[in-house]
């Protein structure tokens, strides 16, 4: 009777805690989405498969290479918020880029530090980029042209102008104080472009969570004709995501430049793709209104992550850009299962 008694009751305990195990990873998900995972799997694949892979110089260059995509990253989440798509991101930094360094280039004399030819330059490279901005955000909001259709035609329309501009040749000559600085300066030991996309991170943060255009754009995603009869007025701030979207993307573009010292009209042909995974990854809906500022962040730092473990174990190029198809393929598919479990659970 005892022993008969028993095995039913090791059964049953061992059902209850597959069961408990279940449902903490369930509720781990459905709180952290994918990227936990996606982070954790890759951290303790590449650790183990390449020892230089932990080193500080190499999580060092994590940490510098990962600036450039978390402001185009944060420029994305701004306009996926409103249940947007910014393919142009791509030809911004290319425009910023050329523009920028020619300005630059006809300025400086070659004497002196070119600390004025420098700021006029990047006057001019923002203005060029929230410009593409503008354009994309009055066609949207205004001509009620699709995000998709609207920024890829844009994308298609400023390549070819930079294109004609550099006769697809880069520019050089750019001032040596520029590429010093923002391109290979480091402050207290830490790159200038960390502290850059920090600020610049800590501002979108205080812009997203805690002032009203932040909440009219989550709202303006959620439901845009809620939104309207709510009294917010959605063609303005959706212009306002656009030019907002189109400047900080600007700013990546200044960064690389400085980090490249020259201008080029194909710096950006990548990330159109991994700002939109970086995005995905990090839990921002396509459909809008849904998102968190610090999981994006996370999200391109997981890409760079990724990249850099690649090339440590000598993946090809080709191959990397095959992986973060894949990947976002994965995020997309484990959101939608991840919101079906939220729907289950409130039901």
């Amino acid at each position: 009777m005892n022993d008969e008694s028993y095995k039913p009751s090791g059964k049953t305990d061992a059902y209850s805690i597959i069961a408990k195990i279940k449902r903490t990873a369930s509720i781990l998900f459905i709180k952290g989405g994918v990227l936990p995972w996606f982070l954790c799997i890759a951290i303790i694949s590449f650790s183990l498969t390449n020892e230089n892979f932990l080193t500080e110089r190499n999580l060092f260059g994590i940490s510098r290479q990962s600036t450039y995509l978390i402001l185009v990253a944060m420029a994305q989440m701004i306009v996926m918020l409103t249940a947007g798509l910014d393919l142009s991101v791509g030809v911004m930094l290319a425009m910023t880029s050329v523009i920028s360094s020619m300005t630059m280039v006809s300025l400086w004399s070659g004497y002196g530090t070119g600390w004025e030819s420098v700021f006029i330059g990047c006057l001019a490279g923002l203005a060029a980029s929230m410009s593409i901005g503008a354009i994309n955000g009055i066609g949207v909001a205004i001509f009620r042209v699709p995000p998709f259709v609207m920024t890829l035609a844009v994308s298609s329309i400023v390549f070819g102008l930079a294109l004609t501009i550099t006769g697809g040749t880069p520019i050089y000559g750019v001032p040596d104080v520029f590429a010093n600085v923002f391109g290979y300066g480091q402050m207290a030991g830490i790159p200038v472009p960390v502290w850059i996309t920090a600020v610049c991170v800590s501002i979108i943060y205080v812009f997203i969570n805690w002032t009203p255009m932040g909440r009219y754009l989550y709202a303006i995603g959620g439901n845009i004709r809620a939104a309207g009869l709510s009294g917010i007025n959605t063609r303005f701030y959706l212009i306002c995501a656009y030019i907002l979207s189109s400047a900080i993307t600007g700013i990546a573009a200044l960064l690389l430049t400085a980090r490249l010292e020259s201008g080029e009209s194909n710096i950006g042909a990548n990330y159109p793709l991994l700002s939109i995974a970086a995005c995905a990854i990090g839990g921002v809906s396509l459909f809008g209104g849904v998102g968190r500022l610090s999981n994006v962040v996370l999200g391109a730092i997981f890409i760079i992550l990724i990249q850099n473990g690649m090339n440590l174990l000598r993946i090809n190029s080709y191959l990397q850009m095959v992986v973060i198809g894949v990947l976002l393929i994965v995020a997309i598919i484990a959101d939608n299962f991840r919101q079906q479990l939220i729907l289950t659970i409130n039901e």
